[in-house]
């Protein structure tokens, strides 16, 4: 979630009506958002992030002039040629491969505006950018500037120039060493022997991408033509968060020219603003969300959202759809129906009962779980809960396991600590433990969770205890005692697995199958989450007791 700074008096002035803040903090989370906190004529808003186009007060003043019906309809934006050409040359290829650039004409830069600018730059560097990784982004004082420009990678020690923030000049290898962006961020070249630079016709540094950029084109109240570049590794992300800079600029009053970027196998004039054409029916909104709308009504709900749309008059009702450029999000057919179900209003949906009269009771596995939380407390263990997703590091790696095939991988993770649903709790419990190994001992802990196996969810139990005299007879005792209190008949084996002191670990066996383990945890586990003291802990199947219950 990212959370965003807005002025009551520079929204209002965007939007372009006198709309009363209480109005504002009313209708906002009606659009996807949460209100972080208000002080005085500041708000702090936090945003899905699917939305990244919402990452600006310009961009959150765009789509409220649709969804107060000031302004309708698909914003446009005139996109004219600034004449302007930046080479790739295709030493970047092994390096950073991919680069967008577009020039903005003609802009009113004054502190409000460069606020907002470093805003939504930090915003997407840290979402879509993966931290930088993915995607960076920069902006320059274009009078300092002559095109053309290059796009190429060089050796670190051949070309020096002043960094944004210091007063000397530097090679990359010092950038990477000294600057403060450059220790932050000189993971985004680890392994390079070469780093990406942008220049201009005359040998300036524009930037040191994803470091950093040089003073030579640093940004001032003065400033009235900007230069923008952005550099990573996936072309259409670049693509989208050149659409959403220059947009917001736009909505600012400057003048979009577009910039050929010279790739070897062809070029691209950028940005490019071309709306994605799609369509969609009553029938498939109205099965989801219990309404009777027609095509009419379909379309001026999604011209609300800043969508171009407009019922064809066909027999099914089908509505052609425009989709903003700047909208990353829209993927499926049922990513037009949630922005449907904006515009209608949530607070108009009427709840209903069901029409068939049925009868539910708790499944098997809830009713274990619930007896399994009040025998764990009993025996002095706190409840806890950790996400679902988690990481193959965390899951695999800091436990000496190996990758499993049948992952269930992320696909887009936001960041590289949630990138697959995890399969074991184990590893959840260590991270809380790691996170309050400042607090006295004992601690014991246990959760009653998801995981998901071949793709699949399954309940487990786990818990684990940290002190000094933690051992695997102490924990074989308390399994005991909790699958006695269940009246579970079980047997245990030898179980050898890394994340166990080897000798110290025993399979957990019900009704003929391994159903858990239980042992002390292994020294080089506890180091890899830093945690100083002996720790012993268990997980079981949920899924597998039911099963012989």
């Amino acid at each position: 979630m990212a959370v965003i700074t807005l002025d009551y008096n520079d929204l209002v002035s965007l939007i372009g009506k006198d709309v009363s803040m209480e109005e504002i903090i009313d209708r906002l989370p009606m659009i996807g958002s949460d209100i972080d906190s208000i002080d005085g004529d500041t708000m702090n808003v936090e945003f899905f992030p699917n939305r990244p186009d919402l990452y600006s007060v310009e961009g959150v003043a765009r789509a409220l002039r649709g969804f107060f019906d000031l302004e309708t309809g698909m914003a446009s934006y005139d996109v004219g040629d600034s004449g302007m050409v930046l080479e790739v040359d295709p030493s970047v290829e092994g390096v950073r491969p991919y680069i967008v650039s577009a020039f903005i004409q003609n802009v009113r830069i004054d502190d409000t505006l460069i606020k907002s600018l470093m805003e939504i730059q930090e915003k997407l560097h840290l979402t879509m950018g993966r931290k930088r990784k993915k995607l960076a982004i920069g902006v320059h004082d274009f009078e300092k500037l002559k095109p053309p420009f290059v796009y190429k990678a060089v050796e670190p020690d051949s070309i020096k120039f002043i960094p944004l923030g210091h007063f000397k000049e530097m090679d990359l290898n010092e950038i990477l060493e000294k600057h403060e962006k450059g220790i932050e961020y000189a993971w985004t070249l680890e392994g390079m022997d070469r780093y990406p630079i942008i220049l201009d016709s005359e040998g300036r540094v524009l930037s040191f991408p994803p470091i950093i950029n040089g003073t030579v084109t640093t940004v001032t109240e003065e400033t009235e033509n900007i230069f923008l570049d952005m550099t990573g590794t996936d072309f259409e992300t670049l693509k989208t968060a050149l659409n959403i800079i220059t947009t917001m600029l736009a909505e600012r009053g400057g003048q979009i020219k577009s910039v050929e970027v010279k790739y070897k196998d062809g070029s691209h004039m950028l940005p490019d603003l071309t709306p994605r054409e799609r369509t969609i029916t009553p029938e498939y909104t109205n099965k989801i969300l219990g309404l009777g709308l027609t095509g009419e009504d379909i379309a001026r709900y999604l011209e609300m959202m800043r969508y171009g749309a407009s019922a064809t008059g066909d027999a099914e009702g089908t509505v052609k759809v425009r989709v903003p450029a700047y909208r990353n999000d829209i993927i499926h057919p049922v990513d037009m129906v949630e922005d449907i179900a904006i515009a209608h209003g949530f607070e108009n949906f009427k709840g209903i009962l069901p029409t068939n009269l049925t009868f539910g009771k708790e499944r098997k596995v809830e009713s274990l779980s619930n007896i399994i939380r009040d025998l764990m407390t009993g025996y002095g263990y706190l409840e806890s809960m950790g996400l679902t997703i988690s990481s193959e590091k965390k899951q695999f790696t800091m436990l000496g396991r190996d990758i499993p095939d049948d992952l269930t991988v992320i696909l887009n993770p936001i960041n590289e600590e949630l990138t697959c649903a995890r399969q074991s709790i184990y590893p959840s419990l260590l991270e809380i433990l790691a996170v309050n190994k400042h607090r006295e001992l004992p601690q014991s802990i246990f959760e009653v969770g998801t995981v998901v196996i071949d793709h699949k969810n399954q309940s487990k139990l786990g818990a684990m205890t940290i002190h000094p005299k933690a051992s695997y007879t102490g924990i074989k005792s308390l399994v005991q005692s909790l699958l006695r209190d269940l009246d579970i008949e079980f047997d245990i084996e030898a179980y050898d697995n890394p994340a166990y002191i080897d000798g110290r670990a025993a399979s957990i066996i019900i009704g003929g199958k391994k159903a858990g383990h239980f042992g002390e945890v292994h020294p080089q586990v506890l180091n890899n989450f830093e945690l100083g003291c002996p720790s012993a802990g268990f997980e079981i199947s949920l899924d597998d007791i039911t099963d012989i219950s």
